[in-house]
């Protein structure tokens, strides 16, 4: 069979040489990344072609996956199975392969674990470990993981170049895990040698594209370059049309140029045009269609057929198709191949050697034509399923209009993406079904279950995808279609599962009603599966709305439920609800309670429920101030999910959010940081393990903090009602509004996070007392440099400001569930910044926030050491305030807290304490005149007056604070007394 043989490139110099400087990078072991944008027929893939040849030449490896235009057939990871193809076939990559389970199904096309629903999971079935995921968990993070891992693995063996191209269609799931791998790869500056470059049609992305979001997330991150193909130069064509013919028959070589418009494929198409002696079409889409009626009708026909099935088909389709004997149908496809119409890929299937080519011949098909091919190529594939996939023929079985068949096949395709971790197709094609349902009349039948059933289904997909919106909108049009009459227990299944998902949204009321509904519906005795999780929820809804008698009932129900049905399951899910909810203050009994139901799960083999234990031990624990066994259960809670394969999971992403505070906490802030950055997964529900990174970076005055800052700002308006995230980035927001000396800021921000835990959470906020003492901090800046100024108004501003706020955190800390010990280290924390807004010194306030803060939490202790130095050296304690700003010195010292280190040698300098390594008296920078100077300066004389004083002229006066300026790099009087006072340079008598 006769192969295309690719025409020159021309041109595009430039450009190659910035994606083989990619290549050189993967080469060196340090990762980056290429989008290529052009519009179609620019030259995109004979660029990246070109790139292939030189990157091999140069040791690389290179795979090349494919997106192709299937319309709404939903094939998930298509372009990844696309690439990993070569190393399936490889035996010598087999033990490299081997060690990445999780792929067999999704991506290799081996035979893989099933992946259950959530639906199922609800009911408490015993499920396989890889199914068993929280409601908006997705479950694909350990098939991400697996992804990049074995492609670390690859580049380990030779640098690995990925090659994605046509990205403008791909599905949902393959623009997640490109996602995924380029915040791997890039982001965290992971040491592997791979490159990635993905393509993509500029001119097709319209406004509501769903690549646009994507790409604007992309260019962001560090190490991604965006490179536009522009088109040709007319020289550049010009040379590439007489490469390609000597003679372009009846047109001239300028005719080409000036139609091609820089366009490499419509000068290509144009050529051969002219080679068949006709005059030029005017488009290009009729210059496509005039190369098509070139040939003869046999491979018009197989051409026809190509396009319908799709742009790579099998020659089996096409002959089972197309109506012509064996040999008529080999003719014509060579025919076709010979003309440069067809190509033949590697794995010996057929596609048109552009896209543009497939689009013009379907857009020519008429429609009786195109109904007649579908159901063709529908019929092949229901007879040779190993030649096509359920999803695929679903869509030949609608286009052909057989919606009784292309219901079912979107049944088996739904199923068969839940199998590969693709949520996203999964919900398409069930809401496929459910568009079909009503014109099928044994959809039913079809189905094996009932339209409520199938809805609950989808809800769950949707779950999965993070839509919990359109979750909840299924599952009210369940409850519409059950009504009143419907089955109880199926009534009380979409109760429940509504409950769970209204308080995934922070809907806690809605939630309520809805298990309490799920409860009325069931009867306790006997017990059933349906009525203990109807309770196990109902405990949960009950204790996030503070009702504790009644939440503790619904759970003891459900434990003894769960005891007499053998369902370990539900007895640990419900043991950790009792145990969180109802705040037993007993550590021996909720150590004990822990350990049984860790047991129980582990016995179950439900992995999200074992997970969950483990994180509620950890986070009981630091709750209860014990953070050192905090990060103990998190790190042993990490270590099991590794085991079990969910590392990434929801629960192994709050058990990583854990580790992250506590390392925190505990003063160990490198490993802090490192445990933030080792969640590389940018999807919106993981996205505060990165943003509490902010912490480190915040605290040690890192410039990275701004860019940090800046990248979570963005998933927290995405998703407004993420709080663990809002809350990162708002602390960060005012933090550093503190250190540029903007209370103001500070004070809005903390007032804004408020109001928003208001509106998500109710009265039971205890989080904003923590923002509201951070913002008091820099109000009590403010206040205290007004104060020293002599600007009472300001200092008035400020008080009214301080006392606001402070309303807002007593408000907050008045809750029905006890105080924690890191809750009222706060508290005592805002009442002492608040005396400091006032002008008072606390020193008892301060003492206590010393003392609570010691429970473990390392830098606020320090910080609180700081204000109480302060405190008593406004008391002339000089000893006290001299062992407490030591003691302070000495953690920011190790933490690499800048702002606090800062801090406290210019209060050490202001004070002339003492501190080992630090110079703090002023003349070791100023000459005793210098400082004499200085201090009048501070009073606001002038150099006429600071003259008369010191007995010195007007101009000796002037050079004196010339000099001063100079050493503290200040272009002005009241900066260089600012710098002086900030630094602790000067004198106390001024």
């Amino acid at each position: 069979m006769p192969r295309w043989e690719e025409p020159p490139l021309i041109g595009r110099a430039d450009e190659l040489a910035r994606l083989m400087t990619h290549v050189d990078r993967a080469v060196e072991g340090r990762p980056s990344a290429v989008l290529v944008a052009g519009d179609a027929g620019v030259g995109k893939t004979r660029l990246l072609d070109e790139l292939g040849r030189q990157a091999t030449a140069r040791g690389a490896r290179v795979l090349t996956g494919h997106c192709v235009d299937l319309g709404d057939v939903g094939l998930p990871y298509l372009p990844f199975v696309d690439l990993l193809r070569p190393v399936v076939a490889d035996p010598e990559l087999a033990p490299v392969l081997a060690r990445h389970p999780v792929l067999a199904g999704p991506l290799t096309g081996r035979p893989g674990a099933e992946v259950s629903d959530s639906a199922a999971a609800d009911l408490g079935r015993s499920l396989p470990r890889s199914a068993l995921r929280p409601p908006d968990d997705d479950g694909r993070l350990q098939l991400f993981e697996s992804v990049a891992a074995l492609l670390g693995d690859l580049a380990a063996q030779q640098p690995l170049v990925v090659v994605l191209e046509d990205l403008h269609w791909a599905d949902r799931s393959s623009r997640d895990l490109l996602r995924y791998l380029l915040a791997r790869l890039v982001d965290r500056q992971v040491d592997e040698p791979v490159a990635v470059v993905a393509s993509y049609r500029a001119d097709d992305l319209h406004r509501r594209h769903p690549l646009r979001p994507l790409l604007a997330e992309l260019v962001r991150l560090p190490g991604v370059e965006r490179l536009q193909l522009d088109p040709l130069p007319d020289a550049e064509v010009e040379e590439l049309v007489r490469r390609l013919a000597a003679d372009a028959g009846g047109a001239s070589v300028e005719d080409v140029v000036a139609r091609a418009e820089g366009n490499a494929f419509y000068a290509e198409e144009l050529v051969a045009a002219g080679r068949a002696g006709e005059v030029l079409p005017g488009g290009l889409s009729d210059v496509l269609l005039a190369r098509v009626e070139q040939v003869s009708p046999a491979a018009q026909q197989v051409l026809r057929v190509a396009a319908v099935a799709g742009r790579q088909v099998r020659h089996e389709l096409v002959a089972a198709v197309s109506w012509k004997s064996p040999e008529e149908t080999e003719q014509a496809l060579a025919e076709a191949v010979h003309h440069h119409l067809l190509v033949v890929s590697d794995d010996g299937r057929y596609r048109f050697r552009h896209a543009l080519l497939r689009e013009a011949v379907l857009a020519d098909l008429l429609p009786g034509e195109r109904v007649r091919l579908h159901a063709a190529v529908a019929a092949h594939l229901a007879t040779r399923p190993e030649a096509g996939t359920a999803a695929e023929r679903a869509h030949h079985l609608r286009e052909s209009n057989d919606l009784p068949g292309a219901l079912s096949a979107s049944l088996e395709a739904a199923d068969a993406a839940r199998r590969v971790g693709a949520p996203a197709e999964q919900l398409q094609h069930l809401e496929a079904v459910l568009a079909l349902w009503t014109a099928v009349p044994d959809a039913p039948e079809r189905a094996g279950r009932s339209q409520w059933a199938v809805l609950l289904d989808t809800a769950a997909a949707a779950r999965a995808v993070g839509d919990l919106h359109r979750a909840v909108a299924l599952l009210r049009s369940a409850q519409e279609l059950l009504g009143a009459d419907g089955d109880p227990e199926a009534r009380a299944r979409v109760h429940y599962t509504a409950a769970q998902v209204l308080g995934r949204i922070e809907e806690a009321a809605e939630a309520h009603r809805e298990s309490s509904a799920a409860m009325q519906l069931v009867p306790a005795q006997p017990p059933s599966v349906v009525r203990t999780w109807a309770a196990a929820t109902h405990a949960r809804t009950s204790y996030s709305m503070g009702l504790v008698a009644e939440a503790d009932a619904a759970a003891e129900e459900a434990l003894a439920a769960a005891d007499a049905l053998g369902l370990d399951s539900a007895w640990a899910d419900t043991a950790v609800s009792l145990v969180r909810g109802s705040g037993t203050g007993d550590r021996v009994a909720v150590r004990a309670r822990f350990a049984e139901a860790r047991a129980r799960a582990q016995r179950s083999g439900d992995a999200d429920v074992e997970m969950r234990v483990w994180f509620s031990q950890a986070v009981t624990a630091h709750d209860a101030g014990e953070v050192a066994e905090a990060l103990e259960h998190a790190t042993a809670g990490l270590a099991r999910a590794r085991a079990l394969g969910v590392e990434w999971s929801f629960y192994g992403a709050e058990l990583r959010h854990l580790e992250v505070l506590t390392r925190y906490v505990l003063g160990d802030w490198d490993g802090s940081l490192a445990a933030a950055d080792a969640l590389a997964r940018v999807p919106d529900m993981a996205a505060h393990v990165r943003a509490d990174g902010l912490l480190v970076l915040v605290g040690r005055g890192d410039p990275r903090a701004a860019e940090r800052l800046g990248w979570a700002q963005g998933p927290a308006a995405r998703w407004d009602n993420h709080v663990l995230l809002m809350l990162a980035t708002v602390a960060a927001e005012i933090e550093l509004a503190g250190q540029a000396g903007d209370a103001a800021t500070a004070g809005e921000r903390a007032r804004w996070a408020d109001g928003r835990l208001r509106e998500l959470w109710g009265e039971e906020r205890l989080a904003s007392v923590r923002l509201v003492a951070i913002a008091l901090a820099a109000v009590a800046d403010a206040a205290t440099s007004a104060r020293r100024s002599g600007d009472e108004t300001a200092v008035a501003r400020w008080v009214a400001e301080a006392a606001e706020l402070a309303e807002i955190g007593r408000s907050a800390a008045e809750v029905q569930y006890p105080f924690g010990i890191e809750a009222r280290a706060w508290g005592t924390r805002l009442a002492a910044e608040l005396a400091r807004v006032r002008g008072e010194t606390a020193v008892e306030l301060w003492r206590q926030a010393v003392a609570e803060f010691g429970y473990g939490h390392v830098y606020e202790q320090a910080r609180s050491r700081f204000r109480l130095a302060e405190a008593l050296l406004a008391l002339d304690d000089r000893p006290g305030a001299a062992a407490e700003l030591a003691a302070a010195h000495e953690v920011a010292l190790q933490l690499g807290a800048v702002p606090l280190r800062t801090a406290i040698e210019a209060l050490a300098r202001r004070g002339r304490l003492e501190l080992p390594g630090v110079l703090t008296v002023a003349t070791t920078v100023f000459t005793p005149r210098e400082t004499e100077v200085l201090a009048l300066v501070a009073r606001g004389r002038t150099n006429r007056q600071v003259g008369a004083e010191l007995f010195i002229s007007e101009k000796t006066a002037s050079v004196h604070v010339s000099n001063i300026l100079a050493k503290l790099g200040a272009s002005s009087r009241t900066e260089a007394v600012a710098l002086a006072a900030a630094r602790g340079l000067l004198p106390s008598h001024s």
